[in-house]
């Protein structure tokens, strides 16, 4: 037996290396999914239609996605820096929100850039893949911290790159996830003793987001405590601090003084985390578990529970308790603006205390329960990881009944502009609308077919949504906030030509509170055609 042993520990090993291999092939088959044919990834940066007219003349030149309907989300603004980083331009002026406030985290705008060799098309393609290497190289690194020596180091490296936080700024083309793979190599480079290249690594850092500085808190403890240690440590930070003092008093000289100085990110001491706790029970009493306010509760118990372990296990002699440390101090003073939504930006807001927690946790399964609070979030990363939706209908039956042979042409369902484009996840598929909306049947034979046609119906609130086909009412009911419809119209006759079904509900689309920026009225879900025969043929028992 005990010759086995090696051979059982050798097979465990390759197990799990396997399992991070895996992990690694997932993730990419997930991001091969936002990849779309001429526009390539530009789905993940989230170009919004409203402000399309303001875009840079190098953005309207390419082809590119753009969410219907919609302002766009942070990660448009920082592409189109990276298309034309000179500041001085107009045109750039009138594309990114408030430029000066912006370009404050100029440092992946200024990769991307430097990456296409000054090819605007090229950076904006570099700029929305930009999470996705990084992601990768993360995944490398952490290898210091979670090797594959045993199950619960694959969960920790698992936990850190699937958390939530992690998964949004990948969607978003956001710089939170660049920014904790530049923490990282800083802590590391540390914890070997580099501790001037540490410096200059967190320093760097803070070009791209102004809050990775507090990485320098990894510096902030003398080896000794002599004048001369504390005097290295004083140095340290303030090669921490530098690079991005003087970028933002080169960007007021350059562009003047910034409108919004992101105050509303802060503000007193635990205010904000109380009226998260406080609007998340309210949205879960008045609409139930199916709410999305259970990711909410998810990101609160789970941030709840990393910011306690920090404070009863203190260890300020390591790097990364001091990091988790200060950046639950700022967890503390955060404002309503990085709260709201659902689950909200606070899980990518505080990713390094995320990183921290799993790595301090300690080993051993009667901490495991501790670890799974911690990281009960990732239980809403594949609602965030869901993929651009390429279909909004399915049709089943006769191949020589779904199309005319002769000239190609399809029975297909036709959405109106009231529809916003198809999503999908890779268990269903669906379309919302903005309010009342109208979708064509169109059988393309000169002869009527028999269908029978099913969809669900779901809205965010209360409301009621009906189906009509002309003057007769087909469905209607009252859904509740989160409830799911199912309808099915059985042995319908669909006569040659177009058949027009108006969707109509009471009330018109509203913005959910979440980080959709989309006016939301009920979502069509699975819709499926399926033909049972021609209308004059009567079809067998189903």
């Amino acid at each position: 037996m005990a010759r086995l042993k090696p051979l059982f520990q050798r097979q465990a090993h390759l197990l799990r290396v396997s399992a991070y291999a895996a992990t690694i092939g997932v993730f990419l088959w997930i991001c091969s999914q936002f990849y779309l044919p001429g526009k390539g990834f530009t789905y993940l940066i989230a170009f919004g239609d409203r402000g399309s007219a303001n875009f840079i003349p190098q953005l309207r030149a390419v082809n590119h996605y753009e969410l219907n309907d919609s302002p766009g989300y942070d990660g448009s603004h920082y592409a189109q820096i990276a298309m034309q980083p000179n500041l001085s331009d107009p045109a750039l002026k009138r594309g990114v929100d408030n430029l000066s406030y912006r370009a404050r985290r100029i440092l992946f705008c200024w990769t991307a850039y430097a990456l296409a060799l000054g090819d605007p098309t090229r950076a904006m393609h570099l700029y929305a893949v930009q999470n996705i290497a990084c992601w990768l190289l993360l995944a490398a690194v952490l290898l210091r911290w979670f090797p594959p020596v045993s199950w619960g180091n694959f969960f920790r490296w698992f936990a850190v790159l699937f958390s939530y936080g992690m998964c949004f700024s990948l969607r978003r083309s956001l710089v939170d996830g660049p920014s904790l793979l530049l923490i990282a190599c800083g802590v590391a480079l540390a914890e070997k003793g580099h501790w001037w290249r540490s410096a200059l690594v967190l320093g760097i850092s803070g070009l791209g987001k102004e809050t990775n500085v507090l990485g320098g808190a990894a510096l902030a403890w003398p080896a000794r405590h002599t004048p001369g240690e504390w005097l290295k440590v004083a140095a340290r930070l303030l090669v921490v601090v530098l690079p991005i003092a003087v970028w933002l008093l080169v960007l007021r000289r350059w562009l003047g003084p910034s409108n919004d100085l992101g105050i509303n990110n802060f503000t007193y001491p635990v205010m904000g985390y109380l009226v998260k706790w406080r609007d998340t029970l309210a949205d879960l009493i008045a609409e139930g578990s199916d709410s999305f306010a259970r990711y909410s509760l998810m990101m609160l118990v789970a941030l709840t529970a990393q910011a306690l372990f920090f404070v009863l296990r203190r260890q300020w002699g390591n790097l990364w308790w001091r990091i988790a440390a200060v950046f639950t101090v700022m967890m503390i003073f955060l404002g309503q603006a990085v709260w709201e939504g659902y689950p909200g930006a606070a899980s990518r807001v505080l990713l390094p205390m995320t990183l921290a927690f799993n790595i301090l946790v300690p080993r051993g399964w009667r901490w495991w329960p501790v670890l799974l609070v911690g990281n009960l979030v990732i239980l809403a990363s594949p609602d965030m990881l869901r993929a651009p939706g390429r279909e909004s209908y399915q049709v089943s039956g006769e191949r020589a009944l779904r199309m005319v042979p002769e000239t190609g042409r399809l029975l297909e369902a036709v959405f109106d502009d009231k529809w916003y484009p198809p999503e999908r996840s890779h268990l269903e598929y669906w379309r919302w609308s903005k309010g009342p909306a109208t979708l064509t049947l169109r059988n393309p034979h000169p002869f009527p077919l028999l269908v029978t046609i099913s969809f669900g119906v779901r809205s965010k609130d209360a409301r009621t949504v009906g189906l009509w086909q002309g003057t007769y009412a087909r469905w209607e009911r009252r859904l509740a906030p989160g409830e799911m419809r199912e309808v099915k119209v059985r042995n319908m006759r669909l006569e040659p030509g177009d058949t027009v079904w108006r969707f109509e509900t009471d009330v018109q689309g509203t913005y959910p509170a979440s980080d959709d920026p989309r006016r939301l009225a009920f979502s069509l879900r699975d819709l499926t055609i399926a033909i049972l025969g021609k209308a004059d043929v009567i079809p067998p028992a189903r």
